[in-house]
């Protein structure tokens, strides 16, 4: 292997990726008195894609309409531009470390066909659980322990004990 490939291989230390991230929470509550969140985006796209598809039935449903009554220009909220700006940065991130390359990671063991099925049901079922926990990991967990909030840490305590409880179930898919 030669010096250019370990260099585009070598991943950054976690407990520095962990410093900075907390650096990034810091900052986003300086900046916009919020954490951080994804979840949010992913409603306001929803909510803006039934309105412009089906803008009866968005006006009816109380779930579309009272979100649109509380964000008026759900496309402008700035979880949307924070997702955004997600998506760029690790494009950048992977153009940058030589790892932009389209591949589907996933055991020897198993398909990629089966790797994607799991990854988007997992998808699904955490898509589902935000919305029922209204928030996701960064919003309810994340940003709920950086404020020291019992919910945040409540959060965080059944986000790892499920995975490592199911983890024995679905193990065969990464070893």
């Amino acid at each position: 292997m030669t010096t250019k490939e370990q260099k585009s291989k070598a991943y950054m230390n976690p407990y520095l990726a962990g410093v900075l991230l907390g650096i990034i929470l810091l900052m986003a509550y300086f900046v916009s008195g919020r954490g951080l969140g994804a979840s949010g985006a992913i409603k306001s796209a929803i909510v803006t894609t039934v309105d412009a598809v089906a803008p009866a039935h968005a006006e009816k449903a109380s779930y579309f309409s009272d979100y649109k009554e509380a964000h008026p220009k759900p496309m402008k909220a700035w979880l949307v531009f924070e997702m955004l700006g997600v998506l760029v940065g690790g494009f950048l991130s992977g153009a940058l470390s030589g790892r932009l390359k389209l591949k589907v990671e996933h055991s020897p063991k198993i398909t990629s066909k089966r790797r994607l099925i799991f990854a988007l049901i997992g998808g699904v079922l955490f898509g589902f659980g935000s919305q029922l926990g209204r928030g996701c990991t960064s919003g309810s967990a994340l940003s709920g322990m950086a404020v020291l909030s019992l919910g945040g840490f409540i959060s965080m305590a059944a986000i790892f004990g499920t995975g490592y409880a199911l983890a024995y179930f679905v193990r065969k898919n990464w070893i």
